[in-house]
């Protein structure tokens, strides 16, 4: 076996250090660190924090010669054993990096384990050494066998499945859950001491109910509904609550999530928040409930059943493909309704979370410059790396994706033939997911996608496809909404909207984060990083004192300043702008779009 032994002799310093043992190496043995992770689109470079690379064979050192930024070759003498020894600087908070110091450890193998090249599909093994007192560990990773309950070696059956099973490290609260009959455990680091980790595993778990019998419930030749085993022996959750955290990352039979711990539930508030009757969730824990419903449906969909350039990862470089519209996008289509789906939110909660995401792709200029398909393309350099421009330049394959999915699922339902859920279903059996062998990942491409989902609409959706996903007009959303009793709405306008800009304020500074394309800013030749100073002689210090001292009557004179330069422009922002849609239910609808309504956000998977 590939053996990796990952030592923590002194937390507090952030570094961890790494033992590399490559039983019969070739001549000159190349090894590498992964540029990116599998889930997140962008070029990350964890090789700027290895360093202190050693290598050896029978004690004697071995020649390192640098191939690139993040491979090396070892020029081996013979084929005994080679012993590489390096040190990881982590103090990433993310959860796509790696993180130490006396509190805590955590890690993706990504950060810390060098690739053997030509090794990759042979067994890799990975063990810890000592642990600070009352540390614990959680991780997905089968534990080599011979251990008692707190297992130190682990196993995986290649490198790929090394990087798929982060590790969380440290004295965590931990709690466990049965879904469907297959054990689940849930541990949390950071908590404060009112979290409610007893209600956090009943919510999680009726998610996790909800998803698994999602994809693989059946119903036999009687009638008789079961539901199959979902395709990991076991999952586990590790979630770090920081001060301000937000974030998750899918894994194969595991999630990595952080969170902000006032989204946590809290035993304190559980008679005003969540208790039967008073109103659901508050807005962070629904906010938290949506990305473990979101990173926990990636299980299948992107994990299993994945576009075809990923059945095999290329690590050392961008692996760009069009479908993250669909992996990504339609994810974030299911994963709050799963919440109204498992009784976790109710209509209203839904709805007003459906109107936002509508808002944010509204909102965003660059919906009308790039297609969704193309945004996909691009994530690796626009949308892991905004800017103030970003927003005029490309659109959320997260958003819009999401969207995307609404309007196809919404579609389907209004002419009967089918439903986005049945889609799902047979693409996961079309590409071979849905097999007896659990480990079985499934390709997916377009042309696969319109075929399945012409099965389902019994027509050729290509003229929808072409038009939403790689087309730059706008959704037929109202109409679709309609179709299942929902009105659409306007709001009126905020000043920010007014404007046609994104705006920050701070002790006393009015300024222009972004300004959208086709706007009154733009207009007015107003750029990000201008700070608004008085419209007619009225000093601005909040967005609010546009609309109290009239820059929204006609035109009106602007004083603002860029790099400690006066600047006076004419702003009219007095003309139609795109404000806020609100959705509601429509008491004049149909009993057919009721009751379409009902079958879409129903309890019952939406069949």
């Amino acid at each position: 076996m590939i053996r990796y032994r990952i030592e923590l002799p002194q937390p507090a310093s952030h570094q961890f250090h790494i033992t590399l043992t490559v039983p019969q190496p070739a001549e000159a043995q190349v090894l590498s660190l992964p540029v990116w992770i599998p889930g997140s689109y962008l070029v990350r470079e964890f090789a700027r924090h290895l360093h202190s690379l050693q290598a050896e064979q029978g004690g004697q050192p071995c020649e390192i010669v640098w191939r690139d930024k993040a491979s090396w070759t070892v020029h081996c003498r013979g084929r005994g054993a080679l012993t590489l020894r390096y040190q990881a600087h982590a103090l990433d908070p993310s959860v796509r990096a790696a993180w130490l110091d006396a509190q805590r450890g955590f890690f993706n193998a990504s950060s810390l384990c060098l690739r053997v090249h030509g090794r990759e599909a042979e067994a890799q093994a990975l063990q810890l050494g000592p642990l600070p007192r009352g540390w614990q560990v959680a991780t997905a990773m089968r534990p080599a066998a011979g251990q008692g309950e707190s297992p130190r070696r682990f196993e995986a059956a290649d490198y790929d499945e090394l990087l798929d099973h982060p590790f969380e490290l440290g004295p965590f609260w931990s709690g466990g859950f049965r879904a469907q009959g297959v054990p689940h455990r849930f541990v949390v680091s950071g908590a404060p001491p009112g979290f409610d980790g007893e209600r956090l595993l009943a919510m999680t778990q009726q998610i996790c109910e909800a998803q698994i019998a999602f994809w693989h419930a059946e119903t036999d030749a009687r009638g008789r509904r079961r539901v199959k085993k979902p395709p990991f022996e076991h999952y586990v959750f590790m979630l770090h609550a920081s001060d301000e955290g937000y974030g998750g990352l899918e894994h194969r039979a595991s999630t990595a999530l952080a969170c902000g711990r006032r989204d946590l539930p809290r035993r304190a508030l559980v008679d005003v928040e969540g208790a039967p009757g008073a109103g659901g969730p508050s807005e962070g824990l629904t906010q938290l409930l949506g990305l473990i419903s979101h990173e926990y449906f990636h299980t299948w969909n992107v994990k299993r059943l994945k576009p075809a350039p990923y059945v095999a990862y290329d690590y050392a470089r961008e692996q760009p493909t069009e479908l993250l519209w669909f992996f990504e996008g339609f994810t974030s289509y299911y994963d709050d309704l799963f919440l109204v789906r498992a009784g976790l939110i109710d209509e209203a909660s839904y709805v007003k979370g459906l109107a936002r995401t509508i808002n944010q792709v509204l909102a965003t200029p660059g919906r009308q410059i790039s297609s969704v398909a193309q945004a996909s393309l691009d994530a690796w350099i626009k949308y892991y790396r905004p800017d103030e421009n970003t927003v005029n330049a490309t659109v959320s394959y997260y958003t819009k994706g999401a969207l995307v999915a609404l309007a196809l699922d919404l579609t389907l339902r209004r002419e009967g033939r089918g439903t986005l859920d049945t889609l799902m279903r047979r693409l996961w059996i079309a590409t071979g997911c849905g097999t007896a062998d659990s480990t079985r990942e499934g390709a997916l491409d377009e042309a696969l996608l319109r075929r399945e989902l012409a099965a389902v609409a019994g027509r050729s959706m290509d003229a929808e496809l072409d038009a939403w996903v790689h087309g730059r007009g706008e959704l037929p959303l109202p109409s679709l909404l309609g179709s299942v009793g929902l009105g659409w709405s306007e709001d009126a306008p905020t000043p920010a909207q007014r404007l046609g800009a994104r705006l920050s304020e701070s002790g006393g500074q009015l300024k222009l984060a972004s300004v959208l394309r086709g706007g009154a800013a733009a207009a007015a030749g107003l750029a990000p990083g201008d700070e608004l100073l008085a419209v007619d002689g009225w000093r601005l210090g909040k967005a609010e004192d546009l609309a109290l001292y009239g820059a929204f009557h006609g035109p009106r004179r602007l004083l603002a300043a860029r790099d400690r330069r006066l600047l006076e422009l004419q702003l009219d922002a007095s003309g139609p702008v795109q404000s806020s849609v609100k959705l509601s239910p429509r008491s004049d609808a149909p009993e057919a779009a009721r009751a379409r309504r009902e079958a879409w956000l129903g309890r019952d998977g939406g069949r």
